[in-house]
């Protein structure tokens, strides 16, 4: 019998992946677990029993059991219809966004598509060439002339940038076209100016909401979770490995009192300017919701999106970022969640769980 050798090491190479993929996300689970058990204490082995079942039953495989965990121990019970983050990679993100997500990895793309004001975009850089917004070639010292004709810093983010990197402050002084051209792909946007609320928390970078909208199946489109970003002191921009984030209440816009860092440990107030987290409710909160259902409703056939919103200082809505991809579930589903219950997205699965070799829970 003939050996198909190639499909033999594509297939390899499938299962290679997958295993590094879950790997990742259960070491990531497994520290955010020990982190919050080391304040609240350990799940109750049947939660855990009841958690392990669960993920067999409705996701096809334990692998999927270690988010579920971290969701159960910061609510001190289990829910039904929380949708664990590698599942949410590895299963919901291709199956309802397919080769579309990509899309928002590439920055210059995002005024072409929305050609929308609350784009702080101002120019672009793609495979060596400057433009403007209106998709202008231009020079480097027009370039320069353009980026600081009515602001004096700015942001440039490289294409596919995440969790903070790869993203650059520039004011007219340290502006170099060459340096930028070395760095790659990307976007030139104007640096916000924030509400005067967000300062109280870090003046020195800018706050940002990150909005999780989803495309219903009846076509619809609708708000699932939101939260808000902060950097830490001396921070030019949010970084995730610093970052605190708030749970934000999705009809009233008022921050829940309680807060978490990156390692999960919670706190009432920002760690370094001590500003409290309860009863502040966030400037043009529902202008904010408006704008990122606007702008979904531009891309219907990307099922999920994540959006980085900042509020200027004349309560201006601002769109950082978009992402299509594998945009953040676990912190809204640990602190709102479940946030996708309605949606179906467990039937998505094949039915066919991982490999033994495969399986890490």
């Amino acid at each position: 019998m003939r050996v198909d050798v190639e499909r033999l090491a594509r297939a390899s190479v499938k299962r290679l992946a997958s295993y590094k993929f879950h790997l990742v996300h259960a070491i990531q689970a497994g520290q955010a677990l020990r982190s919050i058990e080391k304040r609240r204490g350990k799940l109750a082995p049947h939660v855990c029993r009841q958690i392990e079942s669960y993920a067999r039953d409705v996701f096809g495989d334990a692998v999927y059991a270690p988010w579920l965990r971290v969701y159960a121990a910061l609510n001190g019970a289990f829910k039904e219809g929380w949708i664990p983050d590698n599942y949410y990679g590895a299963v919901v993100v291709p199956r309802t966004k397919g080769s579309y997500g990509k899309i928002s990895s590439l920055k210059s793309a995002s005024w072409l598509i929305f050609g929308d004001e609350s784009f702080p975009d101002i120019g672009y850089l793609a495979n060596g060439l400057f433009y403007t917004t209106q998709n202008t070639v231009i020079s480097g010292v027009e370039l320069q002339r353009t980026l600081f004709r009515e602001t004096d810093r700015i942001a440039f983010k490289r294409d596919a940038s995440a969790q903070g990197k790869g993203v650059f402050i520039f004011d007219r002084k340290s502006f170099d076209p060459n340096f930028i051209q070395s760095i790659g792909n990307g976007v030139f946007q104007t640096f916000v100016r924030q509400h005067e609320l967000f300062d109280r928390f870090t003046p020195d970078s800018v706050a940002t909401l990150r909005f999780t909208t989803v495309v219903e199946p009846s076509g619809v489109i609708s708000l699932r979770a939101c939260f808000l970003r902060l950097g830490r002191a001396g921070e030019t921009h949010i970084q995730s490995g610093s970052e605190v984030c708030i749970a934000v209440n999705r009809s009233t816009g008022e921050l829940d009192p309680v807060g978490y860092l990156n390692d999960w440990t919670d706190v009432r107030e920002h760690p370094d300017s001590k500003a409290k987290f309860s009863g502040v409710i966030l400037p043009a909160f529902d202008s904010c919701v408006r704008k990122v259902l606007q702008l979904h409703g531009k891309v219907p056939f990307i099922g999920c999106i994540g959006w980085d919103v900042a509020v200027d200082m004349h309560e201006g809505v601002k769109v950082l970022e978009w992402n299509a991809e594998h945009n953040d579930v676990k912190f809204g589903e640990a602190t709102q969640g479940p946030c996708f219950g309605d949606l179906g997205w467990e039937h998505l699965r094949s039915g066919r769980g991982l490999a033994p070799h495969a399986r890490l829970a």
